[in-house]
């Protein structure tokens, strides 16, 4: 069977072309065939997919979906609480963990009629990189096992590429949705901050965290953002807004469209390899012969986010594993007590100064913004490195493109903007204001259809 896209799929169970059980029974062999060598699963709950898909599959029959995703084989990221079921976090200190109540965003998706396929490879406690020392391995990057995923939404993003999955829970503290979609050739958005409730997932840094989805294009992260969003009582960040309809503008033209090019992140303050920069020129040319209206956009260095961003999680990271980090240090992965020793020593002064900061930059960019739709940076600086050669300290060795939108609040997507030398794909990022996720998508879902990057899929899976 060929791997078909969330809307694909959803059109064809709609007309009752498609059966989910048969679709979940593709998943599972895809997973039996391949999750040996990229690691994406802590957990595959086959039982539960496969009585999904059954229950799903009568329904659809007799009543027709209740919803887009009704039928569609997912997975959760194992920082999602799941009734029932080992939620881990990939941590030695929760090996044992099995919660009594599904986290907000795994209920709605429930309710959705979706098909949970398992628990989706993190980073420890969503933080530390590459770990060897946790009860599990490393998720691999399918385009090439040896590389690296980014992280921390690492199963994610090989699970949705390989077609494990269809779609994913992913979640963003830093760029956690957004760098494993960049390396693994797919499309993941952070929205904007309080669109998706937290609550039930363990937390990173608390002013920073998103969660979010990741899925092969931005149509299907619009649709599965249709489900995910709304105001949750048990997320004090929680927005209160309506929840709009995120795919109204797919399909729009983008003519009037004022996009504006963040150029001194991409080829000045971190120069990115001539791969990606053709894939942001190539945007920006089909953009203008579309319609849209483009200009430059100056910031603050890419360095002065990145400073303020990392200052603050790294330091709300270890407010939030405060205790364990004082009686259970040892039980945490090298990486992890690294940084969680590193987060205790930062001064109260210094936070503060970052959070004033914080203000700054954000002031900076609504201003800049102003008169624009989106903004548009890169995602990654390269193809995905080697998997063990990430420096332990990858979170301060560079600044990354994708803090800057954590330490704003606003929504970001990540989308595969073509390929590097090595065959492994390059990603741009599309940047839009506070609550207008469906512009932002408008704009990534014009550039995959205008574009062949969606045709192609990781060798490992043909």
């Amino acid at each position: 069977m060929t791997i078909p896209t969330l809307a694909e799929a959803a059109r064809l169970i709609a007309g009752r072309k498609l059966s989910p059980v048969e679709l979940t029974t593709e998943c599972l062999t895809r997973i039996e065939a391949h999750d040996d060598t990229l690691h994406a699963f802590v957990v595959v709950t086959e039982e539960r997919a496969l009585a999904d898909a059954r229950t799903a599959e009568a329904a659809i029959m007799r009543d027709g979906p209740i919803s887009p995703l009704h039928g569609i084989p997912m997975g959760l990221k194992d920082i999602v609480d799941t009734a029932g079921i080992p939620t881990t976090c990939q941590s030695k200190i929760l090996q044992d963990n099995i919660p009594q109540k599904d986290a907000t965003c795994a209920a709605r998706l429930a309710a959705a009629g979706t098909v949970l396929m398992g628990k989706l490879t993190t980073h420890e406690f969503a933080d530390g990189g590459p770990s060897f020392d946790l009860p599990k391995p490393p998720a691999a990057n399918p385009w090439n096992p040896a590389h690296f995923t980014a992280g921390s939404s690492s199963g994610t993003a090989a699970a949705v590429a390989s077609g494990m999955i269809l779609c994913g829970i992913g979640t963003d503290t830093g760029g956690s949705i957004r760098g494993p979609a960049a390396l693994c050739g797919i499309a993941g958005i952070k929205p904007t901050y309080g669109v998706v409730s937290r609550a039930g997932v363990a937390p990173a840094a608390f002013s920073l965290d998103h969660i979010g989805p990741m899925a092969w294009t931005a149509e299907d992260c619009a649709m599965m953002l249709q489900v995910l969003a709304g105001p949750d009582a048990a997320d004090p960040a929680s927005a209160t807004q309506p929840v709009p309809d995120y795919t109204a503008l797919i399909g729009n033209s983008l003519k009037g469209v004022r996009i504006g090019v963040i150029r001194h992140f991409h080829e000045q303050d971190l120069k990115v390899a001539p791969s990606v920069q053709k894939g942001i020129d190539d945007a920006v040319a089909l953009f203008r012969d579309q319609g849209a209206a483009i200009s430059d956009v100056t910031l603050s260095p890419l360095q002065d986010w990145h400073a303020c961003g990392s200052l603050i999680s790294i330091t709300e990271r270890a407010a939030a594993y405060e205790e364990w980090a004082r009686t259970r240090l040892n039980d945490f992965s090298e990486r992890v007590q690294r940084r969680l020793m590193l987060g205790a020593l930062v001064s109260g002064v210094d936070y503060v100064q970052a959070v004033r900061r914080r203000r700054e930059l954000r002031t900076e960019l609504r201003a800049a913004m102003a008169e624009l739709d989106v903004v548009i940076t890169a995602g990654a600086p390269n193809e995905a490195p080697k998997l063990d050669g990430v420096p332990r300290w990858d979170v301060f060795a560079a600044p990354n493109f994708t803090i800057p939108f954590n330490v704003a609040g606003y929504p970001a997507i990540a989308v595969c903007s073509g390929f590097g030398p090595a065959g492994l794909p390059v990603s741009m990022q599309i940047v839009g204001k506070p609550f207008q996720e469906a512009t932002v998508f408008q704009v990534a879902d014009a550039f995959e259809k205008a574009t062949d990057h969606r045709s192609k899929r990781p060798p490992l899976v043909g």
